[in-house]
């Protein structure tokens, strides 16, 4: 197998881009350029980008950007009235909107028009429960041709989606529930994955979830229901025909989480203008075509599953989804088949493939970019992914749920080196900070807003403090806080370097090292404890290390082990503790903050 290690697009290659098509529309022939006017006029930009995603109106807006509020509070499409999922449906209704597979079953497809039915006939099913809009729904199932179906048919109905991961202990499915307080909620009665049958309707009735509505796995899997529940078949109505509701931009579309810099999640609301950042990532960055093909093995609960519904179908391309775990042979023949243009991953999973070889048989030919985020990828890692489809490039991608999509990437129209990003994205722009607050070629990332995307509000915290709250100036500009750390490189390109604060990224999941040591502290063997993420020194996913004060001495590999198993049993069962360390006391600074980058430094070195 050959492996290179740069990725260089001929004049051919690069010709029939969004990104081309664009620059010579507007006169531009250097990238670097276009982006310098995207973000000089990001009015302009944005009002070009709505334009070519067909984001349609039921009011044009009065003004396309409305700073009376300033940056941090920037209005877009101030005054139109829309609803956002009508985006999603431009397609030809012939066209294949999902092409799906369960696990050990044959390739299904679903059309736009045959998608738009079970929306609408969803949407009716939810006013017919009684609710409103304004009224919260949720969803916590794998994702499925009906999770897409239910988030769409939330947002066409006025009622804002709350979106919970399908791996979380109801510990975590009740905190998330109580701050955003559904109405109704959509779940299956169990998961089927990798030959298992994973419990989800159980957990939700030990979350004391409201009225649940039950999708059975299987014909096989019934399970009784409480007296409140019903089942998927009796809750669903006849009608295909809805007239979606009109909204305002900014009102709330569906509602995330993110661990951010707390124990608690920060519950990150989605306007019907956030979507169009995703769309327009996908459009210009990952360079998705109408009728394109576009996998990404993800979930509703993570930004990247929301992020998948709205960059393919705006972009109107098919999504492709496999219902089984990414890891074994299945999906890289489903892959094959489904003719993929466009996969994206996290790094944990290449790794898995490279150390197995277990893609290595598949014709994945019709691939014409990969895209990768969540953690920090393997530069040798990733130059064996980019062999696996006949040297293909890979778009780094990397931003935040309350941003709506990335904040640095890589293009089809630039060199493309394994982990590296090769520019900020197209109508936002950042600087690197020191910890003197000077501009410097490695160092915290500041976002210069505003750009459409960037979130205005938190529903559990106060937005301002989390972002703009004693952050420096630059160039006489408001910045505001991500906690990304970035190095940029002699050729202008980036490279992500962990985060700043108690975040961390596992498994391409982003938890806050507070979470897992308020878990942690519960052993009867710890006094206290600091969670670190640590990357390897060849490069790649971080490692999660536990430094604790013990109470009493405990074998370490015992203490390990037992960790472990508290992790997964009350955060999520895909974390991993790769280490852990007794300290007889944890490194603080006057104030009593714990000085995690101190202990960071300690075990790397």
């Amino acid at each position: 197998m050959s492996i290179s290690k740069i990725w260089k697009p001929t004049k051919l290659q690069a010709k029939p881009t969004n990104i081309s098509q664009n620059m010579k529309a507007l006169g531009f022939d250097d990238y670097t350029k276009f982006w310098r006017w995207s973000v000089a006029n990001k009015e302009a930009f944005w009002q070009k980008t709505v334009e070519n995603l067909d984001i349609p109106f039921y009011k044009n807006p009065d003004k396309f950007l409305n700073l009376s509020k300033g940056v941090t509070q920037a209005q877009w499409l101030f005054g139109a009235k829309m609803n956002i999922a009508d985006a999603c449906f431009y397609q030809n209704p012939d066209t294949t909107a999902i092409i799906f597979q369960k696990e050990g079953g044959d390739i299904q497809k679903i059309s736009y028009s045959g998608l738009e039915k079970l929306v609408n006939r969803i949407a009716n099913s939810i006013q017919k429960q009684g609710l409103q809009k304004g009224d919260v729904i949720a969803i916590d199932m794998p994702m499925t041709v009906e999770a897409v179906a239910i988030y769409l048919a939330g947002i066409k109905a006025g009622t804002p989606v709350a979106t919970i991961a399908d791996s979380f202990t109801p510990n975590e499915i009740a905190v998330r529930l109580k701050i955003t307080q559904p109405k109704l909620i959509f779940t299956q009665d169990v998961q089927l994955r990798a030959g298992k049958v994973l419990p989800l309707y159980e957990k939700l009735t030990q979350a004391k979830a409201p009225k649940t509505v039950v999708i059975q796995a299987t014909n096989k899997t019934t399970i009784p229901l409480r007296k409140t529940d019903t089942y998927w078949n009796d809750f669903l109505v006849d009608n295909t025909a809805f007239s979606s509701v009109s909204c305002n931009p900014d009102d709330t579309a569906t509602i995330l989480f993110s661990s951010g810099t707390t124990a608690a999640p920060k519950a990150i609301p989605w306007t019907h203008t956030t979507p169009i950042k995703s769309a327009s990532d996908g459009y210009y960055h990952h360079d998705i075509h109408p009728n394109d093909v576009v996998a990404w093995p993800t979930n509703l609960g993570w930004m990247m599953g929301p992020w998948l519904v709205f960059a393919s179908l705006i972009n109107k391309a098919t999504m492709a989804l496999y219902y089984g775990a990414p890891t074994g042979k299945e999906f890289g023949e489903f892959i094959q088949n489904a003719r993929v243009n466009m996969l994206g991953l996290v790094p944990s999973i290449v790794k898995h493939w490279k150390k197995t070889q277990c893609m290595e048989e598949f014709d994945w030919s019709s691939i014409k970019c990969f895209s990768s985020t969540g953690e920090v990828s393997n530069p040798t890692d990733y130059s064996y992914l980019m062999s696996l489809a006949n040297h293909k490039p890979i778009i780094e991608y990397c931003g935040g749920t309350e941003i709506g999509g990335g904040y640095v990437a890589s293009t089809l129209v630039q060199a493309n080196f394994p982990s590296t990003f090769s520019t900020q994205t197209l109508g936002g722009e950042f600087v690197l900070l020191d910890e003197n607050n000077q501009k410097n070629d490695r160092g915290e990332v500041f976002i210069i807003p505003p750009i459409m995307g960037l979130s205005n509000s938190l529903l559990n915290k106060n937005h301002h403090e989390v972002y703009y709250q004693d952050t420096p100036m630059y160039d006489n500009q408001v910045l505001r806080r991500h906690g990304d750390q970035m190095q940029q490189m002699e050729n202008g390109y980036y490279k992500a370097q962990g985060r700043v604060d108690d975040a961390m990224n596992l498994g391409g999941i982003k938890v806050s090292g507070l979470q897992i040591e308020a878990t942690v502290n519960s052993l009867d063997f710890v006094k206290e404890s600091a969670a670190i993420a640590v990357a390897p020194q060849e490069g790649g996913p971080d490692q999660l290390i536990v430094y604790y004060v013990e109470i009493k001495k405990i074998e370490k590999n015992i203490a390990l082990r037992e960790i472990q198993q508290l992790i997964k049993k009350q955060i999520n069962p895909l974390f991993k503790a790769s280490d852990v360390v007794v300290i007889s006391e944890l490194p603080r600074t006057a104030s009593g903050k714990v000085m995690r980058r101190n202990l960071r430094k300690q075990y790397t070195s």
